[in-house]
């Protein structure tokens, strides 16, 4: 317990104090880096809080302003002078079609051809037993003879009567009436001649033979019917060409001309075009349908088309010069017919048209527009003067589209 044991002992204190004095530096050091980091934490979560409220009100502002905004399917008018295409309902008729009748009255001893049965003009059809007939031509032969026989007897008279005239034996008066009875006899063989020779033309009707050549498309009788001549044998028709009538309505008849290309389709007869070609038109308007009839020459030389069938007849008809926009591009409203037409800033402006022929899917447009302006299509009832709008060009630019027209 020396002087050096005091030293240590006054040493030990101050150390303690400098450890104390570190260690508090230390913790105090700490918390302030605790704070900072505490600090820059909080200003990152306010700036994140911040930015995310900033995008979400641009966005929300940006979808609303998207809500608001309308948009639209707009097409293009077409330019005037586009070809229009009618297609018609028609029914194929032979180019010569007609029954066969019997000119002689009688009963049907045999026929020798039968429905579908391609004949040759001249050709045998049937053949009639005319017992009545017969006896006529009998008949007739017998009234004749007698009256060649009566005929040659006022001849030998005259002869008789004109030698004792020049004896001075008769009177003229009766040489006159002697002439006068021959002259008769003359004119009533004429006459028994022409009936005979009408008879045997009759006689001749018993062959019915084909007036031209076709197919045979119906046959009426059998053996043993009667026959007279209101009652037809056959029909005939000749099928190669065929004719097709259709009925244009009024408001195409100045678009159907002659020489026109036409094309003829069957339902039946899928992936199939026939070629054909206005033979004719009526030129005139039937009051009652108002429609002009058209016939159309359809060549058939492998016989596929069968007379009477249903078919559809695409004409090419020529251009009407009108402007066409599509049907659903039309406002109908209290000023008249409308149509929506978009500007280059995206304004709608509405507009009165005049309308001309309806063709289904598009209709002409006679006044109002001038060609390529851009219309709305299908435009709401709410659509007004001046609305804004986002135009979207639509997919199907409709031009000048078949009028399919059924009279």
């Amino acid at each position: 317990m020396s002087q050096s044991s005091h030293s240590n002992l006054a040493i030990h204190p101050v150390e303690g104090e400098e450890g104390e004095l570190l260690r508090r530096k230390q913790v105090a050091r700490r918390a302030r880096i605790a704070t900072a980091v505490v600090l820059v934490l909080l200003a990152l979560g306010a700036a994140r809080t911040v930015f995310v409220r900033v995008h979400n009100a641009h966005t929300l502002e940006a979808r609303a302003e998207e809500s608001t905004q309308q948009y639209v399917r707009t097409t293009t008018v077409r330019a005037a002078g586009a070809a229009q295409t009618l297609q018609l309902p028609g029914t194929l008729q032979g180019y010569v079609q007609a029954p066969v009748s019997a000119r002689a009255g009688g009963y049907l001893r045999r026929w020798s051809k039968d429905i579908g049965s391609r004949v040759q003009q001249g050709e045998l059809l049937a053949e009639i037993e005319t017992p009545e007939l017969d006896q006529q031509l009998s008949q007739a032969i017998a009234a004749r003879n007698q009256t060649a026989a009566s005929l040659d007897l006022a001849r030998t008279t005259v002869e008789r009567w004109e030698a004792l005239r020049k004896r001075d034996a008769v009177s003229q008066q009766e040489l006159e009436e002697r002439r006068s009875a021959y002259t008769q006899a003359r004119a009533n063989l004429a006459g028994a001649d022409a009936n005979v020779e009408r008879l045997r033309q009759l006689e001749g009707f018993k062959r019915v033979l084909a007036p031209f050549s076709g197919v045979i498309t119906k046959r009426n009788v059998d053996i043993g019917d009667l026959i007279d001549s209101n009652k037809p044998l056959f029909l005939l028709s000749q099928t190669d060409p065929l004719r097709v009538y259709v009925s244009v309505p009024q408001a195409y008849a100045q678009l159907v001309k002659q020489g026109q290309p036409a094309k003829v389709t069957q339902t039946e007869l899928r992936g199939r075009v026939f070629a054909g070609q206005v033979a004719r038109t009526s030129g005139s308007i039937d009051i009652a349908t108002r429609t002009m009839q058209a016939e159309v020459m359809l060549p058939n030389k492998d016989g596929a088309l069968l007379p009477g069938a249903f078919v559809q007849v695409e004409l090419a008809a020529a251009a009407s010069g009108a402007l066409t926009i599509p049907s659903n591009a039309l406002l109908f409203r209290a000023q008249g017919v409308l149509v929506a037409r978009v500007d280059a800033g995206g304004v709608v402006r509405l507009i009165p048209v005049k309308l001309g022929r309806n063709f289904g899917d598009t209709v002409e447009v006679l006044d109002g527009l001038k060609g390529n302006e851009t219309l709305v299509l299908n435009p709401s009832d709410s659509l007004a003067e001046g609305d804004k709008v986002q135009a979207v060009a639509d997919a199907k630019q409709p031009g000048a589209a078949p009028a399919k027209v059924t009279p």
